[in-house]
């Protein structure tokens, strides 16, 4: 649970969303942990307080004074430091801001770590939020000392605090919090997130289930269609690149196919029918029968002539050479262009690159073997979800009897608190339904707390049954049972013993007195049975300050000559008597 804050404030928290002090120390040998505690308020510029540090300590402390004197503004203050909306009235006539600093025990393994973990934000022994009101309506929120959101200091504020009174117990008249609630009670955690699980659990096999069951109906449409198109893709056998090397090697043949002719009419010149050869070897051998007449005529001639004939010689060996590299066969690049055609007939078909075709085919074949194979990997499926379901519904069923079993115990030391109440009439329940057929990530229950304020009346809901007094009495008797179970490790109780007194006032404190021996409970109260049973007493007062010119709201920690004062007041009213004191020194006696 968290708290709640009075009409015009809008930061309300749930039990089944704040993790508990105890959430983590589950079982029955857990050694227990230090719990947190407010450790100090510190109020600046709020409304009538102008300065203001209060020191607080675990067990029940009491805030008492007269109306009027500033016990609304002390909470207000103090739910602002926890992430309640802003208000620019909130802050002191003639100031610019107000502040409010709240500093919180907090010990190694409580749960508001993770969150300053997640957010780094450091944090030592102490925890400090603080929130800081502009008088234009802007706020401002800090975690030690570290800018922060709102809803960062709310989530921080939920773990740490409860608000109660007779019109803002939401967090427990708020039925989605019973079942977090009976649960902890239960020391049934663990059962809750395995429940949890199994629920997720169950629902990705089912999705699971579903998914590969529309996998093999579509590809069962497509049947006919894929066959047809795997065994023509089967068949052209497309991979990856051959486009590209196909074109470049159709694209190189229809080059040389133009390079071959131009060397074969120079091949022509050199050694055909035009060749040159014949000629100027007939010539170079008339000349060389002349040589020996005319050696210095004839001999360069014939060199010149030998070398003409060797240069033309080994250009026709250069051309042969290069009609032979040259040649291909007119049949490969019919066949090269009759494969390219066809794998971009392909492409086309497909709606595919060709370089895809190979992933395609394989895309498609896989889709044949998931209607080959999909009802036996359907039946797989179908059976994993069918024991994972079972699984689910013996988790949630044992769950729903442990549950059963926590609420006749839960009914029963709650109705053992309402006696001395003065609701001996009146009887709690847990009412708890069961649906098989609707089950949820918590299981197969809905829990709420219904009352019967009076026999023959009809049990209901607690905010539609009880008045406010009774509500705030049911309330404490359930908090008193749940003690620090599914419990913010600080209770603030504002005012629930308003109407009542005598024997009930008594009892109210008591029950105050014995939460405070789990959690550190703080409540503001007009009943001396109430302040009498307190560990700490604060006194509120409205002090006149600057010659009267304006007042302020003071807080004082009483010792035991002032507190017996205070209490012989509430008492006696205006005048305080010797019997009031008496009186007041018999509460304190018998308180301890």
């Amino acid at each position: 649970m968290g708290y709640l804050l009075k009409p015009g404030h809008s930061l309300i928290c749930r039990a089944d969303r704040m993790p508990s002090p105890t959430s983590r120390r589950r079982g029955n040998h857990a050694d227990p942990e230090p719990q947190a505690m407010l450790a100090r308020l510190s109020i600046r510029d709020i409304v009538l307080i102008d300065r203001l540090d209060l020191d607080f300590a675990s067990g029940l402390s009491v805030l008492t004074g007269e109306t009027g004197a500033g016990k609304s503004i002390l909470l207000d203050a103090f739910a602002l430091a926890l992430g309640a909306r802003g208000d620019a009235t909130l802050v002191r006539q003639g100031a610019e801001q107000g502040q409010v600093t709240a500093m919180f025990e907090l010990p190694p393994k409580h749960p508001a770590r993770t969150l300053l973990a997640d957010s780094d934000i450091a944090a030592d022994e102490a925890l400090i939020l603080r929130r800081v009101q502009f008088a234009d309506g802007r706020t401002r929120a800090f975690v030690n000392d570290q800018p922060v959101s709102v809803q960062a200091l709310q989530a921080l504020g939920c773990m740490l605090v409860e608000i109660h009174g007779q019109h803002d117990a939401r967090a427990l008249v708020d039925a989605g919090t019973h079942r977090g609630l009976l649960d902890a009670y239960a020391r049934l955690e663990d059962d809750a997130d395995q429940v949890d699980t199994l629920w997720t659990a169950r629902r990705q096999a089912a999705d699971a289930v579903t998914q590969h069951r529309a996998d093999v109906e579509r590809a069962a449409r497509e049947a006919e269609w894929l066959r047809h198109a795997v065994a023509e893709l089967q068949k052209l056998g497309p991979e990856p690149g051959e486009e590209t090397a196909l074109a470049d090697r159709r694209a190189s043949m229809m080059q040389a196919e133009k390079v071959a002719g131009d060397l074969r009419d120079a091949h022509e010149a050199v050694a055909g029918t035009e060749s040159p050869v014949p000629g100027l070897s007939a010539a170079c051998r008339r000349l060389e029968r002349r040589g020996v007449q005319a050696p210095g005529l004839v001999e360069p001639a014939v060199k010149a002539i030998d070398a003409a004939l060797n240069a033309l010689e080994e250009a026709r060996g250069h051309l042969e050479e290069a009609l032979r590299t040259a040649d291909y066969d007119p049949h490969e690049l019919e066949r090269i262009e009759e494969r390219l055609f066809a794998l971009r007939a392909a492409g086309r078909k497909y709606s595919a690159p060709v370089d895809n075709l190979s992933a395609l085919a394989e895309r498609y074949a896989s889709d044949l073997a998931l209607i080959d194979a999909g009802a036996e990997k359907l039946t797989a499926l179908e059976k994993a979800a069918a024991e994972t379901d079972a699984r689910f519904v013996a988790a949630a069923r044992a769950l729903s009897v442990g549950r059963k079993k926590a609420a006749e115990k839960l009914d029963k030391a709650v109705n053992a608190e309402l006696k001395p109440l003065k609701l001996e009439r009146a009887k709690f329940t847990t009412q708890i339904d069961s649906d098989a057929a609707s089950p949820g990530p918590n299981g197969i229950d809905h829990v709420e707390f219904w009352v019967q304020t009076n026999p023959g009346t009809r049990p209901g809901p607690l905010m539609k049954v009880a008045s406010g007094g009774e509500l705030a009495r049911f309330l404490l008797a359930l908090k008193v049972v749940l003690a620090d179970r599914g419990s913010a490790p600080t209770l603030i109780f504002d005012e629930i013993d308003t109407g009542v007194g005598g024997a009930v006032a008594d009892a109210i404190g008591v029950r105050l007195a014995r939460l405070g021996g789990k959690v550190q409970v703080i409540t503001v109260t007009h009943a001396p049975q109430v302040a009498a049973k307190a560990e700490r007493h604060y006194l509120i007062t409205k002090d006149t300050m600057d010659k009267g010119r304006r007042v302020a709201t003071r807080v004082t920690e009483l010792a035991a000559t002032r507190r017996r004062e205070e209490i012989a007041r509430m008492l006696a009213g205006a005048e305080i008597t010797e019997e009031a004191r008496a009186a007041a020194d018999k509460l304190i006696r018998a308180a301890g």
